[in-house]
């Protein structure tokens, strides 16, 4: 056989009666997920930063930087929603390379995705306790969805996942804000497709039940940059694209036309420093157009203690495994110079 089944994997319901929310944190997320389902609905005009690192690889170092995080928070809270990127899942292009937290807890051992599971739902947990932020993850495999649906403020679709069916569905049950990114190859209709299926309601197979959803009207598009044949990147958050993007939008049947700008990946061509004056043209863009203000709820943005990026093995604390980050620095006045744009 082709499949070697190694083991059963605890049900959703058997991690979280394990690792329960207390009820302040329940309450907690409650609240967060009404203020940001505000922002996407135009009911508030404050604006997200969804900012944390590519990969949530270790939770002291995760919880450190969220620590700092909220401290930032609330000097800008009147403006920002600050949701902190807790990424425990992470697509490889090729297959290799570390995949987050929940295939491996400790990226230089074996995977066991059962500890993993059980890190990424702790880790979750501890950064709600010490911030009173709740965070945003990838949903690369919507089966995951049971074991964070009552921790997560923000769902993000990556451009590889986006075309995909069965995401597209899972999305349409979610009551949080969810962010459909374009694919890699950049074309605005496959994702304003999947920003419609996900807005509407589906009967389809899920974990073993035949399932019905109503639909998610918090779904919406995050542009995160293109590749071309040649491989070449090509950004996409220039002016003129934002008011491509708006008049598609208005070309459809959709709820709540609401885009995020994703400042890395094909955007930055991965040149993570890039994320400053890419964040920063698109709050001038949102200055100058109150369509395109209108339009753009927020940024994302790759972020962690330390700069750059470094190989799994080589132990410096708080840097990417991964895409490399802005460093806390950097991150911390770009967040106060977009609170004085906005």
């Amino acid at each position: 056989m082709s499949f070697h089944y190694v083991n059963k994997l605890p049900t959703p319901e058997e991690i979280r009666e394990q690792f329960p929310v207390p009820a302040h944190l329940a309450e907690l997320k409650r609240r967060r997920d009404k203020e940001i389902s505000d922002v996407i609905t135009g009911k508030s005009n404050k604006f997200l930063v969804i900012i944390g690192p590519c990969s949530a690889d270790n939770e002291d170092a995760v919880c450190e930087y969220i620590s700092r995080l909220v401290k930032v928070e609330e000097k800008v809270k009147d403006k920002l929603i600050l949701i902190p990127r807790i990424y425990t899942n992470k697509p490889r292009t090729t297959g290799e390379g570390y995949k987050g937290i929940v295939s491996q807890p400790d990226p230089e051992k074996k995977p066991d995705f059962t500890a993993g599971l059980i890190a990424m739902r702790k880790m979750h947990i501890h950064a709600m306790e010490i911030s009173g932020l709740t965070a945003a993850d990838e949903m690369l495999y919507p089966d995951n969805w049971g074991y964070v649906e009552d921790i997560l403020s923000y769902v993000a679709i990556g451009a590889r996942s986006v075309e995909d069916q069965q995401h597209r569905m899972t999305v349409s049950g979610f009551d949080v804000a969810s962010g459909m990114k374009n694919p890699t190859s950049g074309t605005l209709s496959v994702m304003l497709n999947s920003v419609y299926a996900a807005q509407h309601p589906h009967s389809f197979t899920y974990r073993g039940y035949e399932v019905q959803t109503s639909g998610n009207p918090l779904a919406h598009t995050v542009l995160r940059g293109a590749v071309n044949k040649n491989g070449q990147s090509i950004p996409n958050y220039h002016y003129e694209d934002l008011i491509r993007l708006l008049t598609l939008y208005n070309e459809r049947d959709l709820l709540n036309p609401a885009c995020i700008v994703d400042a890395n990946h094909n955007n930055s061509n991965k040149e993570y420093k890039q994320q400053i004056r890419i964040v920063k043209e698109v709050m001038h863009s949102r200055k100058l157009s109150p369509d395109i203000y209108h339009l753009v709820k927020g940024v994302m943005i790759e972020s962690y203690l330390e700069e750059g990026c470094q190989k799994v093995g080589e132990g410096i604390y708080g840097k990417s495994i991964t895409d490399p980050c802005l460093g806390w620095e950097a991150s911390e006045r770009l967040i106060y110079d977009i609170a004085e744009y906005d």
